[in-house]
């Protein structure tokens, strides 16, 4: 079984392999990004076995005490350890790069500070874009390779004008919410070989078929930097007094209890907020500045318009005019219905024909074909939001 099946070349023009170069895999170099799990792993062990010239690299990107010997969080030290061995197993170089002050300031401070501000970053978008899809693709230029993969879940397809960017063909683990922000520059460069795979059951499957220890490792689950997904207590670390107290108010302002500070909070929780009787009440918006936790009623928390900054396009046609699309607020959440308006400065306005509860700032908002699986690219959520009417 191989990962990828040969891209069809134009008739008369040399035969494609699958990787999409015109020449043999022996004289192809691939970059392979190893976080160390079983999907990366899966896709250096086949393309070597199918004779491409692979490196691996890894990146050592924090040193955090309680992670280094903690299942499910990649690239801590453990991590490392089990991407050597399947480079080893396999034949190939691989290397490990210090990337920690890179990660710290392109991505950790950041996140700090997106929470302080009210918002719900999302650090993994954030460490692709400026870390795995920038950082480490030049240096996969600088090793002379013709290309780099990586495990993500997602499909890189030829299209009639370019390389087109795809959802995974299994819904289940698609990663297309967490890769909007890939530039065409980059989507040029990068492969997917896992992104056509009809369950990740097939992933383990050849995992097992190359003996990689790594075939039965489980999951990540949790945000590589934040231990057991305990966002607060990291934020306290990074930035100490972010956890004052202050008040929980209706939206009329009116004082109906206390909090612990507002790192605790996102937009659309009910649990946790020490209110007691009356009707179920919902965190509608966070107010950092005088330390406020509004709540109100579920209906108040439906939002038609959304406000979205830092658009990367990746559509045929010029961005402009009104776009029907589908959007998808959320990664747990399926896309949506939407009238799609370009702005100036890489903004735009987002009509969501239906809808939607909990639309968080600093969340992504990505933009889908509506009759295809294609991404179009996608924006980050502002702190300007209309409730629906």
């Amino acid at each position: 079984m191989t990962l990828l099946a040969p891209t069809r070349a134009p008739a008369g023009a040399p035969e494609l392999n699958s990787l999409g170069f015109a020449k043999p895999p022996a004289q192809t170099r691939v970059v392979v990004a190893m976080s160390g799990g079983v999907d990366s792993s899966v896709v250096a062990a086949q393309l070597k076995s199918e004779g491409y010239d692979v490196i691996g690299v890894t990146l050592q990107l924090y040193d955090h005490g309680a992670a280094l010997a903690k299942k499910g969080a990649c690239c801590a030290g453990q991590d490392i350890h089990d991407a050597r061995r399947v480079a080893e197993r396999m034949g190939f170089p691989h290397y490990v790069l210090d990337y920690e002050n890179k990660f710290r300031e392109s991505v950790i401070d950041e996140f700090a500070d997106a929470y302080l501000a009210g918002a719900t970053p999302v650090p993994c978008i954030r460490c692709n874009e400026r870390v795995k899809f920038r950082d480490l693709l030049e240096t996969a230029r600088d090793l002379d390779a013709d290309c780099m993969a990586t495990g993500h879940y997602i499909q890189r397809k030829a299209g009639p004008h370019r390389a087109e960017l795809h959802m995974a063909a299994d819904p289940n683990r698609d990663q297309s919410y967490f890769l909007f922000s890939t530039t065409q520059e980059q989507l040029d460069f990068l492969r997917f070989p896992l992104g056509h795979l009809a369950s990740k059951a097939e992933t383990r499957a050849l995992a097992a078929e190359y003996d990689l220890a790594v075939a039965d490792k489980p999951d990540s689950q949790d945000i590589c930097f934040v231990p057991n997904g305990d966002y607060a207590s990291v934020i306290e670390k990074l930035r100490p007094g972010a956890a004052d107290p202050g008040e929980i108010v209706d939206q009329q302002g009116k004082v109906l209890g206390t909090h612990r500070g507002v790192i605790h909070y996102t937009i659309g929780q009910r649990r946790g907020l020490g209110i007691g009787g009356g009707l179920p009440l919902y965190v509608l918006r966070l107010e950092p500045e005088t330390r406020r936790v509004v709540v109100g009623p579920r209906e108040a928390l439906a939002t038609s318009i959304v406000n979205v900054t830092e658009v990367n396009w990746l559509g045929d046609e010029p961005f402009e005019g009104e776009i029907q699309c589908l959007v998808r607020i959320r990664s747990t959440r399926p896309p949506r219905p939407a009238i799609l308006r370009p702005l100036p400065g890489r903004r735009a306005e987002v009509e969501l024909l239906d809808p939607e509860d909990g639309v968080s700032p600093g969340q992504a908002c990505v933009f889908y074909a509506p009759d295809s699986t294609r991404v179009l690219g996608g924006g980050w959520i502002s702190l300007r939001r209309r409730p629906a009417a």
